[in-house]
C-alpha cells in the first residue's frame, strides 16, 4: 500500500517538507562579498493588509522564477522580503475594531509570512525589514535632520482636506463625493503648515539620469515620469498691477501670443488676491473663494471665475487687462497667475465666451477669419503673427523668442523653465507613521531633535477615534519636551512622515538590515546595489519609483551610497483579471490563494500564474487553467516516477533515436534558456510541456536510450525548478540525487546538437505542394530530384509532361515546373 501511495502526487505533503528543508539548510541566505557575481532580485514589498491576494502571488512568482534561475546560473542572489507597515488602513482598523495599529499590523505580518512561505518563495528571511520598527525609521529621521541642516527641507503652508465636524485632516481616499467618510458632512480645503522635501532641486537629474536606465525600464514608465516632472521651456513675463508699483510674474510657453492677452487669471487661494479686490467685487470674490475651498471640485466641468475689480498692464501692448479669479488656476503650479489668450487657447476661449471678454487674433493662417467674433473655437495651430506690432508677418515659432528678447531688454521678461513636479509634501496628520523629528521652541524657533535622541518613538498609549486631528497631539508626554538647543520647555511636531518615505530606501536597508551604526553598511550597499531586477505594478510609476530615485540621489549626496539610480531593470507586471475586471472584494471576484494551495498546491498556483500570460500583460483568471496546470504536474510526476530508476551516463549518439532524443534535449534547453533570459515564462512552460509530451511518446528501449532519457529528465526538472520548485525537489530526490536541485547548475546546450541531421524538404509541382521528404541536411539538388521522382505523390503530376525547369532552395524546397 505504501508503494502505491508514493506513486500519487501529493503537493500538501511534499511542499511543507521542502520548505522546511530549505529553511533548515539556509539555502537562500545571501552571502555578502561572495566571489560569485551578484544578482539583486527585488519585488515591491507589500502593505500588511492581512492576506496576500493573487496580485501578490503573480508579482512574487515572477520574482522568484528570476531569482531561482539566476541562482542556478551561479549568481550570488540577494532576494529579500519585508513589509511597508505604516499607513492609514491600520488606523481605520484601530477605529473600527478598537485594536492598536501595531497589534493589528504585526498580527497581519505574521499571517502573511506564513502565506508567503507556503508558496515556497526563495526569500532570505534573515533580511526581513518592517518599516514600522523604530530601528528602521530612526534612520530616515536622521536623514531628515541632515537634510534640514543642509536646507533640503522646508516648512510651508499647504492645502489639506479638512472635516470641520470631526476636526481632522482627511486623506483623499477618506473623502467621498466631497463628504467626510465618517460623519458624512462637507469637507473643505484648509491651509496648514507642512514639511516639504525639495525634490524639485533634483528635477533635472531625475530627467537626465533616465539615460542611465532607458535600456532596462519600460518606455511607458519613463514617459510617465518625464510627463510628471513636466519640464517646459518658456518665459517669465512681468505684468504690472495697475495703480501699484508691483508686478505679477507669469510663466508662459507661448510668448508668441502675448499681444493677444485680453485678461489674466489668478488662483482663488493666491495670497495676494484679497489685497487686489475692489470694494465693489469683495463680496462676490469672497463667495467664490469659499466655494473653491470645497473638495468636490471637478476641473473637467465648467470653468468658472469672478472679476476682481483689478487690472494688470499687458507688457507687450501697454493695454489694461482685467484680473479674474478662476477655478482652473492652481496656486501650486507655476506662479498661481496665468495669462489668457482666448483666440488661441480653448480653455480661455470658453471662459471669455462665458463672461463676455474680449478676444484678439494674433496668429493667423490662410483662410482664417480676421474677425474674432466669427471664431467658433480657438485657433491653436502654427501660423504667422498679426496685430503684433513689429512682429507682424513673423513665423510664430521664431517670434516666441524674438518677443522674449524684446521684453527682456526692457526688464519685463526672462527665459526660464517651469516644472510640473512640486516639492514633496511629507507631512501627514495621522498617528501610524514615523514621527517627524522636529521641535518647536519659543526661544530658538524650529530645531531638529538631537541625533543621539533618535529614534523619536511613536507612543503606544494613544486613543485613535478618527476625530479631533492627529492622535499624537493629545499625548502630553509625547508633545511636551525640552528644546535640544536651550533646554526650554518646547513642543514636538505631531505630524508623521508620508509612508512613501519608508519605501524610498528600504531596498538599501536590505543590504545590511541589522546594521546599527548607520542607515546601512556602505560597503555592503556598494556590493549589492544597484537592484538588478525590480518587479512591481505600473501604478507605482510616478510616486514610489520617482521618490525612490530621488531619495537614492539624496543619500548619495549625503555620502551614504555610490548609487545614483537604484533599479537597473524594471518589470511592471499586469493585473490579475476575473470576469472581465480586476480582482477586488467589492466586485466579489476575488480568488483566495489559500484555497488554490489547499486544493492543488503552491506549485500549481505558481505554474498557472506564470503560464496564463506574459508577465507584463494582464492575466485572465481561469479555473480551467488551474486544473490544466495541476494535470500537467501530475503528468510530470507520473513520467519521472515511472523512470525514477534510470541513471545518467555518457552515451555515444549514433542511432537515429538517440539523435532525436539528444536534439530534443539541447533544443529545449536553448529555447527555455532564451525564454528565461527575456522573462517569457509562459513560452518556457509551453516548451516544457512539449518536451514532456515528447518524452511520454519516446519510451526508451536500449540501455543507451535509458541513460540519455535519464539526462532528459534531469534537464526537465532543473528547468522546471524556478517555476515549480517543490515537485522538482521531490522528483530530484526520487531519481536518486542526494543534493538539492536548488543547488543544481542550469543546463548548458551544445549548439551543434540543436541542429537536426535531417530536414524536411517541400516538393512542389508548378507551385503546388505535392509531398514532403525527410532527407539528410545539406543534400544536393540532383539527389533531392531523384528522391522526388520516386514519390508516388509527385510521380503522377510529372509523368508524361516536359520538365521546364527546377527551382531549389537548399534544405527547404524543390519546385518542379512542367508543361
Amino acid at each position: 500500500m505504501e508503494v502505491e501511495a508514493l506513486k500519487k502526487y501529493n503537493p500538501a505533503e511534499i511542499e511543507t517538507k521542502w520548505q522546511r528543508v530549505w529553511e533548515e539548510k539556509g539555502v537562500f541566505k545571501a552571502k555578502d562579498f561572495d566571489k560569485k557575481p551578484k544578482f539583486y532580485q527585488l519585488e515591491m514589498f507589500p502593505y500588511p493588509s492581512g492576506r496576500i491576494h493573487m496580485g501578490h502571488v503573480r508579482n512574487y512568482s515572477i520574482g522568484d522564477a528570476i531569482a531561482r534561475y539566476k541562482f542556478a546560473q551561479g549568481y550570488n542572489v540577494l532576494h529579500p522580503m519585508g513589509f511597508d507597515a505604516f499607513g492609514m488602513p491600520a488606523e481605520n482598523a484601530a477605529i473600527s475594531n478598537k485594536t492598536h495599529p501595531a497589534k493589528w499590523t504585526y498580527s497581519n505580518i505574521d499571517y502573511m509570512i506564513k502565506e508567503l512561505k507556503r508558496l515556497g518563495f526563495s526569500y532570505d528571511w534573515d533580511r526581513l525589514v518592517i518599516t514600522c520598527d523604530a530601528n528602521y525609521y530612526k534612520w530616515e529621521q536622521k536623514v531628515f535632520i541632515e537634510m534640514f541642516k543642509r536646507g533640503m527641507v522646508y516648512r510651508a503652508k499647504s492645502t489639506v482636506n479638512y472635516c470641520p465636524t470631526c476636526k481632522t485632516v482627511l486623506a483623499n481616499e477618506q473623502v467621498e463625493d466631497g463628504k467626510c467618510w465618517r460623519c458624512g458632512d462637507e469637507v473643505i480645503q484648509k491651509e496648514m503648515d507642512e514639511w516639504f522635501l525639495k525634490i524639485t532641486d533634483y528635477a533635472d537629474q531625475l530627467l537626465d539620469d533616465m539615460e542611465l536606465i532607458k535600456d532596462g525600464w519600460p518606455e511607458k514608465v519613463l514617459i510617465q515620469q518625464k510627463n510628471w516632472i513636466g519640464k517646459s521651456k518658456g518665459a517669465f513675463v512681468r505684468f504690472k498691477i495697475k495703480g501699484k508699483d508691483e508686478y505679477f510674474e507669469v510663466f508662459t510657453t507661448r510668448p508668441d501670443t502675448l499681444f493677444g492677452v485680453t485678461f489674466v487669471s489668478i488662483a482663488p487661494n493666491h495670497p495676494k488676491l484679497m489685497e487686489l479686490v475692489s470694494d465693489e467685487q469683495k463680496e462676490a470674490v469672497e463667495a467664490f473663494v469659499e466655494e473653491f475651498k470645497k473638495v468636490d471640485r471637478d476641473f473637467s466641468k465648467e470653468k468658472e471665475g469672478v472679476f476682481t475689480g483689478a487690472y494688470l498692464i499687458n507688457p507687450a501692448t501697454g493695454e489694461e487687462v482685467p484680473l479674474y479669479a478662476a477655478n482652473f488656476v492652481l496656486m501650486d503650479y507655476g506662479t498661481g497667475v496665468v495669462m489668457a489668450v482666448p483666440a488661441h487657447d480653448q480653455r480661455d476661449f470658453e471662459f471669455a465666451t462665458k463672461y463676455g471678454l474680449k478676444k484678439k487674433i494674433v496668429i493667423t493662417t490662410e483662410g482664417l477669419t480676421d474677425n474674432p467674433d466669427e471664431l467658433d473655437r480657438a485657433y491653436t495651430e502654427p501660423g504667422v503673427l498679426v496685430n503684433s506690432a513689429q512682429f507682424d508677418g513673423m513665423d510664430n515659432e521664431k517670434a516666441k523668442w524674438e518677443i522674449v528678447k524684446w521684453l527682456e531688454d526692457k526688464g519685463l521678461a526672462r527665459v526660464g523653465y517651469q516644472y510640473r513636479l512640486r516639492d514633496w509634501n511629507v507631512s501627514r496628520q495621522r498617528y501610524w507613521g514615523a514621527p517627524i523629528p522636529v521641535i518647536y521652541c519659543p526661544n530658538c524657533g524650529i530645531v531638529p531633535e538631537k541625533e543621539e535622541n533618535l529614534p523619536v518613538r511613536l507612543p503606544e498609549n494613544v486613543e485613535i477615534t478618527g476625530e479631533g486631528g492627529s492622535p499624537l497631539a493629545r499625548v502630553d508626554e509625547f508633545v511636551n519636551t525640552k528644546c535640544p538647543v536651550c533646554g526650554a520647555d518646547a513642543k514636538r511636531e505631531t505630524d508623521t512622515f508620508d509612508t512613501f518615505v519608508e519605501s524610498s530606501w528600504y531596498f538599501l536597508r536590505y543590504c545590511s538590515p541589522k546594521y546599527d551604526k548607520a542607515i546601512f553598511d556602505r560597503e555592503k550597499a556598494d556590493y549589492w546595489m544597484d537592484v538588478d531586477q525590480y518587479v512591481g505594478g505600473i501604478e507605482h510609476a510616478v510616486m514610489h519609483l520617482l521618490y525612490a530615485r530621488y531619495f537614492t540621489k539624496v543619500l548619495r549626496d549625503l555620502g551614504y551610497t555610490s548609487s545614483t539610480e537604484p533599479f537597473k531593470r524594471l518589470l511592471t507586471q499586469g493585473m490579475v483579471i476575473k470576469d472581465g475586471a480586476k480582482m477586488s472584494k467589492s466586485k466579489g471576484n476575488v480568488v483566495d490563494p489559500d484555497d488554490i494551495i489547499n486544493q492543488y498546491g503552491a506549485d500549481t498556483a505558481r505554474l498557472f500564474i506564470l503560464f496564463a500570460a506574459p508577465p507584463e500583460k494582464d492575466l485572465e483568471w481561469s479555473d480551467e487553467g488551474v486544473e490544466g496546470a495541476y494535470r500537467f504536474l501530475n503528468r510530470v510526476w507520473r513520467l519521472v516516477y515511472e523512470h525514477r530508476d534510470l541513471r545518467v551516463r555518457d552515451v555515444e549518439i549514433k542511432t537515429d533515436r538517440l539523435k532525436e532524443l539528444n536534439y530534443m534535449i539541447h533544443s529545449t534547453i536553448k529555447r527555455i534558456t532564451h525564454d528565461f533570459e527575456h522573462y517569457h515564462f509562459n513560452t518556457a512552460i509551453a516548451a516544457s510541456m512539449e518536451f514532456v509530451n515528447f518524452l511520454y511518446e519516446f519510451k526508451p528501449q536500449s540501455e543507451d536510450e535509458k541513460a540519455l532519457f535519464a539526462k532528459a529528465i534531469e534537464v526537465l526538472l532543473v528547468m522546471l525548478n524556478p517555476i515549480v520548485p517543490h515537485i522538482a525537489e521531490e522528483l530530484w530526490q526520487l531519481t536518486g540525487h542526494e543534493t538539492l536541485i536548488a543547488f543544481e547548475p542550469w543546463p548548458e546546450y551544445d549548439e551543434s546538437a540543436t541542429v537536426k541531421d535531417t530536414i524536411t524538404i517541400a516538393i512542389t509541382v508548378n507551385g503546388k505542394l505535392r509531398d514532403t521528404l525527410t532527407l539528410p541536411r545539406g543534400i544536393k539538388e540532383d539527389e533531392v530530384f531523384e528522391k522526388a521522382k520516386q514519390s508516388n505523390k509527385v510521380k503522377r503530376h510529372i509523368e508524361g509532361k516536359t520538365i521546364v525547369k527546377r527551382i531549389f532552395v537548399k534544405d527547404k524546397l524543390l519546385n518542379i515546373v512542367v508543361k
